[in-house]
């Protein structure tokens, strides 16, 4: 096997233009079909690759068929032969115009061609896709590896999707409809989503063969996770004709202008620091209510719902309605009529702010993981450095079974960490579950992700850490409530009865102090 590459090849983001008919067999043809493309991608600011398609005449057609064929597909293949030096024309004005290069093997001479030319990406058709002494050799090559399902059960991507994964491969599954041209009642782009929770490890993409006109299946598939595509390009003269699924230069245009709208109407989505958008808050700012005062309030007071009113305008700086509390602190003297200041809230949240917080937060996280836990199962907020200090150093416990043998889940949220301990008699197994867990583990550091496991005996030193959130099963026997020691000796001593807060109903946000 070839050495494979070191970085795996990103595929969001790619669009796959395929040559249509092999651009008739002319070269020049090819090349201004290129050189006509490459302006609109440039302007549409994406990545794209130009595809062709190897075939070895001399091997893949039987004798038989070489000189007349019931085969639609033989006559068209011999009349748009090209040559290797042909090809590698090509390809170098493909990678002039900025093009990563792209081609669709239908047999081994061919795997050995496009190796020899260096194309960057293997596409397999859908037809190849069950051609398993084909897709032997593509994968021996180290390349990454596009590979079209169309036609094929869940049961024959599924196999797909094991063949590629137990060897190693860098691929992408693409949904694709083998009808030419595909009506738009038999995209369905349904099966992208189900590809996407299915395959979840690799990319997924579209590969269409819709109208050149429809932009609208590409905002649906990029909606149901679809984040690389495939179109069929050329152009047309008065001696060439395109087919009626293959896109001329204004419509790929339109095609790729329709998906950078859909990345604006999707936008960054919740999980973004930029879903607070500031125009929108300041929009629904000029609609609220502030907070003023009724009553002349003295420096030092208790302000009370009589002291108050809620009206328009709310201003800078300014309490808003939604963040009234009784019991406020007058930070200085206000006269009637007067805004109550931003000062006046605490700087830190209470407990039973940081606990519902926590809730929600973590709820979300086992929802998107579609992991279900029951609202009377035993929940434990673990903050061993306070509870104020929670979403930076802490764990979310949740004990499943505790008899002879114990069964945890454990979440953290992004950018929590937990500090180094150990068990005086407890041994464990962690298994990921969904995110990333860094393990400090007796001095070494470990990554974990989904599906792998680790056994940390009794006694060993181990901190957690995860920067984007991760949630673990943990696997033990049953353990008694003293047996964590901390490397840090305040954690034990200054926070001995704040290190856990237990949560009696955590369907109804109870917990043990309350």
């Amino acid at each position: 096997m070839e050495e494979q590459q070191k970085e795996k090849f990103d595929f969001r983001g790619l669009f796959t233009l395929e040559m249509a008919n092999n651009h008739q067999g002319s070269v020049e043809h090819g090349k201004k079909i290129i050189k006509s493309l490459a302006p609109i991608v440039k302007e549409a600011g994406v990545k794209a690759a130009i595809k062709f398609q190897f075939r070895d005449l001399d091997t893949i057609i039987h004798p038989a068929h070489k000189e007349s064929s019931d085969s639609k597909h033989i006559p068209r293949f011999l009349s748009t032969r090209l040559s290797k030096e042909e090809f590698r024309e090509l390809f170098d004005a493909a990678r002039e115009e900025g093009f990563i290069t792209m081609a669709t093997p239908s047999d081994e001479v061919s795997v050995d061609v496009l190796n020899e030319l260096g194309v960057e990406v293997i596409k397999i058709a859908s037809a190849a896709s069950v051609d398993w002494p084909l897709l032997e050799k593509v994968v021996k090559t180290g390349k990454p590896i596009i590979c079209s399902t169309g036609g094929l059960s869940i049961e024959k991507v599924d196999n797909l999707f094991s063949f590629f994964t137990h060897r190693g491969a860098n691929f992408a599954l693409m949904h694709c409809v083998g009808i030419y041209p595909t009506p738009d009642h038999k995209l369905n782009l349904g099966r992208i989503k189900i590809f996407k929770e299915r395959y979840s490890d690799v990319p997924i993409g579209y590969s269409t063969h819709e109208d050149p006109d429809n932009i609208d299946a590409i905002k649906i598939a990029y909606a149901n996770g679809a984040r690389l595509f495939e179109r069929h390009i050329g152009i047309e003269t008065d001696d060439i004709k395109l087919n009626a699924y293959s896109s001329r230069p204004d419509q790929v245009e339109r095609w790729l202008s329709a998906y950078n709208d859909t990345l604006k109407l999707i936008g960054p989505g919740v999980s973004s620091k930029k879903f607070e958008d500031v125009e929108e808050i300041d929009s629904l700012a000029s609609q609220m209510r502030g907070i003023y005062v009724s009553n002349a309030i003295k420096r030092g007071s208790v302000i009370g719902e009589a002291d108050v009113f809620f009206a328009m305008p709310f201003q800078s700086k300014q309490l808003h309605s939604g963040q009234w509390k009784a019991g406020l602190i007058a930070d200085r003297d206000y006269t009637v009529d007067q805004a109550l200041s931003v000062k006046l809230l605490p700087t830190e949240l209470k407990k039973k702010e940081v606990i519902y917080k926590a809730i929600h937060d973590v709820k979300g996280m086992l929802n998107i993981s579609h992991i279900f836990v029951n609202d009377d199962s035993l929940v434990e907020l673990m903050h061993p450095e306070g509870i104020n200090n929670f979403f930076t150093a802490g764990s979310f416990v949740i004990t499943c079974i505790n008899r002879d043998y114990c069964k945890k889940i454990v979440a953290m949220l992004p950018g929590q960490q937990y500090p180094s301990h150990y068990h005086k008699k407890k041994e464990k197994t962690l298994q990921v579950i969904s995110g990333q867990l860094k393990i400090d583990i007796a001095g070494r550091q470990k990554d974990l992700y989904p599906g792998e496991t680790l056994l940390i005996p009794a006694g060993v030193w181990h901190g957690f850490q995860t920067f984007k959130g991760v949630i673990f099963e943990e696997l033990s026997s049953d353990y008694p409530e003293d047996a964590l020691v901390y490397a840090d000796p305040k954690v034990s001593k200054e926070h001995n009865e704040e290190i856990a807060t237990k949560l009696i109903n955590w369907g109804r946000h109870q917990f043990d102090n309350e």
